[in-house]
């Protein structure tokens, strides 16, 4: 459970704040999940074009890293201590592990899209519910969900194809999309 101090950021109730750090603390969970899985997919990616994928996760790491702190922060500066550890992820989570392991460029790419969908469409629906409790919280989940969108456009970039369909459709786990995209 998050620790509460006494206080909160000025003109927001305390009730305000705690659902507010509710959502905060999955979107913690969630990118911190998010930025393990894709270094996991960054050490364990092989084949044609190895280096350009290799070379294009760690930078999206390093932002996701970034997005943590700043949610983390946010709750802090809430009154509230943000949940960080891998029992906290595994508490607030509510999608599947990432289950591909050393696979194709093709594979995880695949497999990455999917879980874009899935953060991407979580974030949504934090902004959402958002809406009505805290603006500033909203913008930095808006900011940070803008970029995810532009990464998942990078990974899609890969599975695309000239007439603009990708290779993964019609798949709805990581498992399906890595099995249909492995030869990308």
């Amino acid at each position: 459970m998050v620790e509460k101090s006494t206080f909160t950021l000025p003109g927001l109730t305390k009730k305000k704040s705690d659902e507010i750090i509710k959502i905060l603390q999955v979107r913690l969970s969630s990118y911190n999940d998010l930025h393990l899985t894709l270094k996991h997919a960054h050490w364990n990616v092989v084949g044609a074009h190895f280096i350009g994928v290799h070379e294009m996760i760690d930078p999206q790491v390093e932002l996701v890293r970034g997005y943590a702190d700043a949610v983390a922060e946010r709750i802090a500066a809430m009154g509230a201590s943000p949940g960080g550890r891998v029992s906290d992820i595994e508490r607030d989570r509510t999608w599947d592990d990432y289950a591909i392991e050393r696979d194709t460029v093709g594979a995880h790419l695949g497999a990455l899209d999917k879980v874009y969908d899935g953060v991407i469409s979580s974030n949504r629906k934090a902004i959402e519910e958002l809406d009505d409790l805290d603006l500033v919280t909203q913008d930095l989940i808006i900011g940070q969900t803008g970029e995810l969108e532009k990464f998942q456009w990078f990974v899609r970039a890969h599975l695309e194809s000239f007439a603009g369909e990708l290779k993964d459709a019609g798949t709805a786990t990581e498992k399906d999309a890595a099995a249909k995209t492995r030869k990308v």
